[in-house]
C-alpha cells in the first residue's frame, strides 16, 4: 500500500512538473511587439496575455465594464494585423461593418505575435488615480455607497453619467488583479472625490472585496473616465429610467441639472423589486424641490404583503408607458436608461414604441 501511495505520487510530481515545463516553454511566446496606431506608440511585451491585460499594463486603458469575460464589448478595437481570426466569443457582439473593419474585443485578443492595432486617440488621456477611501455607507442590505477622496492626481475631469474602473487588489479569496466598472453618483461640482454606488454580486470577485475586505481609510486604485453615457446639450424634456445601483449616473446627472440651473423637463421611473430595496428616496425627492421641472416615481414590481406601500407598483418600463402615454406626444423626448440588460432591453422598445427614436436613446448596459 505505502509503495503504491509512493508511486501515484510520483506520478502526480512528474505531470505537475509537465504542467509547469508546458506553461512556461511551450506557451512561452517570448518578447512581442505592439504597433497602435500606426506607429504613434510601440512597446515590447512579453507574449500570452490578452490585449485588454497587456495594454493595461502598459498604463493604456481601453474601456471594459464585464472585467475582460468577453460579456459587455467595451473593449472594442482595431486589430490590423496579428490577432488570429475572429473567436465564436466575439461574434454575437460584431456587425456586419466591425467584421470588415477587423474589430475585435481586446479582452478575448491574444497576444502571441507583433500586433498592429488602433484605438481612440482619447484613450492616450485617460488616468490612473490613487484615493482613500473616506467613507463606505449602507444604502440597502446589498448596495453600498463608497466615497474616494483623490490623492494622486488631486483632481478628476469628467462628464456627468461616465464611469471609472476599480482594481480589486488579490486578497483572500482572489488571487488576481481585476478591473470592475462602476458609475460615477457624486456632485461633479467637486472635482477632489468620486461616490460609487456598487450591488454586491453573489460570489464576485470585486463586490466581494468592497463588501467583506475594503475598510474606510484604505487605498483604492482606479482608472478614467470612460463612456459615452452623458446628458446631451439639448432643450427637450428628459426621461430616465433606472434599477437598483443603475440610480449612480442619473444622480450624477441630477446634481450637474442642479449646479447649472436647467430647466428642462425630466421624469425619472426608478424600479426595484421591494420596499427593501429602495433607498436614495429622500435625496430624490429634494431634487423635485431643487430643480425645475422634475417628478421621481419610485416603482416597487413585487412589495411584501406587510410593508404598507402605498406607492406605484408593477414593471417599472409598464409605469413608464402608462404615465408617458398620458402626457400625448412624447416623441421629441431624450431617453437615458441604466440597469441590467434586460431592463435596458425592455426600456429601449418602450422609448420605440412611444415614437421616441433610436438615435435618442441613450444607455448603461450593467455586465
Amino acid at each position: 500500500m505505502i509503495l503504491a501511495v509512493i508511486i501515484v505520487s510520483g506520478i502526480g510530481a512528474f505531470l505537475a512538473t509537465v504542467l509547469v515545463f508546458a506553461e512556461r516553454v511551450i506557451t512561452n511566446y517570448g518578447d512581442v511587439e505592439i504597433d497602435i496606431n500606426k506607429g504613434s506608440k510601440k512597446f515590447t511585451v512579453r507574449g500570452g496575455g490578452s490585449l485588454l491585460e497587456t495594454l493595461t499594463q502598459q498604463k493604456i486603458f481601453v474601456p471594459s465594464a464585464c472585467g475582460g469575460r468577453g460579456t459587455c464589448a467595451y473593449c472594442k478595437v482595431k486589430v490590423l494585423e496579428g490577432g488570429g481570426a475572429l473567436l465564436p466569443t466575439e461574434e454575437p457582439y460584431m456587425d456586419k461593418k466591425e467584421r470588415a473593419d477587423n474589430v475585435r474585443l481586446a479582452c478575448q485578443v491574444k497576444v502571441r505575435n507583433d500586433i498592429k492595432i488602433e484605438i481612440p486617440e482619447e484613450l492616450f488621456a485617460i488616468k490612473e488615480f490613487t484615493c482613500t477611501c473616506e467613507k463606505i455607507i449602507d444604502l440597502t442590505y446589498d448596495i453600498k455607497q463608497y466615497n474616494l477622496k483623490l490623492v494622486e492626481p488631486q483632481t478628476i475631469k469628467y462628464t456627468p453619467g461616465q464611469y471609472i474602473q476599480l482594481l480589486s487588489p488579490p486578497y483572500e479569496k482572489s488571487s488576481e488583479e481585476v478591473y470592475r466598472a462602476y458609475s460615477i453618483s457624486s456632485d461633479p461640482a467637486d472635482n477632489t472625490g468620486i461616490e460609487l454606488i456598487v450591488r454586491r454580486v453573489p460570489d464576485g470577485i470585486a463586490t466581494t472585496y468592497l463588501f467583506d475586505y475594503l475598510k474606510e481609510g484604505q487605498t483604492v486604485r482606479i482608472n478614467g473616465p470612460y463612456g459615452t453615457f452623458y446628458l446631451r446639450d439639448t432643450n427637450v424634456p428628459i426621461v430616465f429610467i433606472a434599477g437598483g445601483s443603475g440610480i449612480a449616473p442619473i444622480k450624477c446627472m441630477l446634481h450637474h441639472m442642479k449646479n447649472t440651473k436647467n430647466t428642462r423637463q425630466a421624469v425619472f421611473f426608478f424600479g426595484v423589486r421591494t420596499t427593501k430595496d429602495l433607498f436614495l428616496i429622500e435625496e430624490m425627492k429634494q431634487f423635485e424641490k431643487e430643480l425645475h421641472d422634475f417628478t421621481f416615481v419610485p416603482v416597487v414590481s413585487q412589495p411584501e404583503e406587510d410593508s404598507g406601500w402605498t406607492g406605484v407598483t408593477g414593471r417599472v418600463t409598464d409605469v413608464a408607458v402608462e404615465f408617458l402615454k398620458k402626457q400625448g406626444d412624447v416623441s421629441n423626448r431624450e431617453g437615458y436608461l441604466c440597469g441590467s440588460p434586460g431592463m435596458i432591453d425592455s426600456a429601449v422598445k418602450v422609448l420605440a414604441d412611444l415614437g421616441i427614436p433610436e438615435e435618442r436613446h441613450y444607455y448603461d448596459k450593467f455586465a
